[in-house]
């Protein structure tokens, strides 16, 4: 009885920690989406108040949404891993 308790107990922590780490994953990729709209709208209005600076500031926000991407790509794969 106490076996099959304790077994209960294991699969239910496991069960928490892939929740846990979907979780994880989706808040990652929200915030990554979140952070490269607020990029392109700046980079937007920005050009559009300096139209010859447009292929200076399009080269960074290209340049800082990779960023973004990369570490949200990184934060996915983190939360995968936890769960194994």
């Amino acid at each position: 009885m106490l076996l099959s308790t304790l077994l209960l107990q294991a699969a239910a922590g496991a069960a928490l920690g892939k929740v846990g780490a979907a979780i994880g994953a989706g808040i990652a990729a929200i915030g990554a989406g979140i952070g490269i709209g607020k990029i392109g709208a700046s980079a937007m209005e920005s050009m559009a108040r300096q139209p010859e600076m447009a292929g200076s500031i399009r080269t960074n926000m290209l340049i800082i949404a990779a960023l973004i991407e990369g570490v949200a790509m990184f934060a996915v794969i983190v939360c995968f891993i936890a769960v194994v």
